[in-house]
């Protein structure tokens, strides 16, 4: 019986929030793993933690970091992945980032392995990571598409303020007990640290998810609409997007409203989507049935719900979907990848 082969695995930015999905993600799935490196900032460099029986001392990250490792996974932001996933592509490694900083380079794969897994094996060294409101959104689309054929997406967005970061979680904690205590509400952070002006999350409602660009939408928004573009091969599609960040911790929800191209029945939707990869339909209006941010927290999959007809287009179609930003968002995408790089020998 021939051996499993194992890999040599590097983790850039193993303390973080992002990085921790990863590490449970890689444990959970029994990656096979030879040696495990995880590295980190030099400020979080010498942190000790614990994979599987194992305790691994995080080190610095630098370039002679990725000497003998085989797949790299990348998510300490974009200007890191920018310096050192050349590096580690040097030295023989192929890296999945999960950051902004590749995903619209015309060289590099963009994957949601459900959607186009194929084209990871198009790789030159760098397979990125998309937006995790635009994962799940287009995870849903594909299946519709192949079925039906697809024209138009408009898309609103309900995030949690997990896909801010840590800092923006504790933020929100202390406003809504400062809100609750009748005290005066501090905000530092959000929507973006470096805007000049910052507002409550708390009890409220922040339609501005990263830095506005010159057309009016954010970068949040825009990355949405190029990156379904690109995953889906579509430069045709017309794609719109509206990003809000609301007062939840974990998991993303979406109104999306879409044109197809065939007259369908919710049953035909409710068909296409029960037997599609990684989706849950969550569905039955009689029982009240349907997914919300808290059932989708700690699940890899992508929950779908409220599938609606529009009342005036016939080929309109409503629907709801949810799921965890930071899993199925984040590090359960880069981890499926990786495991396509290994199933099928596209290393």
């Amino acid at each position: 019986m021939s051996k499993t082969k194992r890999y040599n695995v590097a983790l850039l930015g193993a303390t973080g929030a992002v990085g921790q999905k990863i590490l449970e993600t890689l444990e959970a799935k029994n990656f096979p793993i030879d040696q495990l490196k995880l590295l980190s900032s030099p400020r979080s460099a010498g942190t000790k933690i614990k994979f599987k029986d194992e305790i691994i001392v995080v080190e610095e990250a630098k370039p002679e970091s990725f000497e003998g490792v085989d797949i790299a996974l990348f998510s300490a932001g974009g200007s890191i992945s920018k310096q050192l996933a050349p590096e580690a592509i040097k030295r023989g490694a192929v890296v999945v980032d999960n950051t902004s900083a590749y995903r619209m380079d015309e060289n590099v794969p963009l994957v949601v392995p459900e959607v186009n897994e194929a084209d990871i094996k198009k790789h030159q060294g760098i397979i990125a990571n998309p937006n995790c409101s635009t994962i799940q959104m287009v995870a849903t689309l594909k299946p519709i598409e192949e079925k039906f054929g697809l024209k138009r997406v408009i898309v609103s967005t309900y995030q949690a303020v997990s896909g801010a970061g840590a800092q923006a979680v504790e933020e929100l904690k202390d406003q809504a007990q400062a809100f609750l205590n009748g005290e005066d509400v501090d905000a530092k952070l959000l929507p973006v640290k470096s805007e000049p002006n910052h507002y409550p999350i708390a009890f409220n409602a922040l339609p501005q998810i990263d830095l506005f660009q010159e057309n009016g939408y954010t970068f949040e928004e825009m990355k949405m609409i190029n990156e379904t573009k690109k995953i889906m091969n579509r430069d045709d599609l017309s794609v719109a997007a509206t990003c809000v960040r609301l007062p939840f911790f974990t998991s993303h929800a979406e109104s999306v409203y879409l044109e197809v191209e065939k007259d369908v029945s919710v049953k035909d939707i409710h068909d296409v989507l029960n037997s599609a990869p990684g989706i849950v339909l969550k569905d039955n209006i009689e029982t009240q049935e349907y997914p919300t941010p808290l059932d989708a927290a700690g699940q890899t999959d992508v929950f779908v719900g409220r599938v609606r007809k529009d009342l005036d287009n016939p080929l309109g179609i409503h629907l709801w979907v949810v799921s965890d930003n930071l899993l199925k968002g984040a590090a359960w995408n880069s981890v499926q990848i990786a495991e396509s790089l290994v199933k099928n020998n596209w290393l």
